[in-house]
């Protein structure tokens, strides 16, 4: 599902998990996988489907993925960051 890799055409848009995007790199929210308390915890942070999110970086070994949604900076779990799918712009 996520992580394959796919012949793009014209206009279709990439989508993947926060883990696998590079850092720097923005894309709208398409989908929160998980309960609802995930969505809770993240909706919280201002993660929902449809808002505009940035990578801003990543720690190596599964660490937390720092992430920007408007002028909010906020650091997820790798866990909770393997369930935020997103399309790339």
């Amino acid at each position: 599902m996520h992580g394959e890799t796919k012949t793009r055409k014209e206009g279709e848009m990439k989508e993947l998990d926060l883990t696998e995007m590079k850092n720097s790199k923005s894309g709208t929210i398409v989908k929160i996988l998980g309960g609802r308390g995930m969505r809770t915890r993240v909706g919280a942070l201002g993660i929902r489907v449809g808002c505009k999110i940035e990578k801003v970086s990543e720690h190596i070994m599964r660490g937390p993925v720092v992430v920007k949604v408007g002028a909010t900076r906020a650091a997820i779990g790798y866990g909770m960051a393997k369930k935020i799918i997103v399309s790339l712009e």
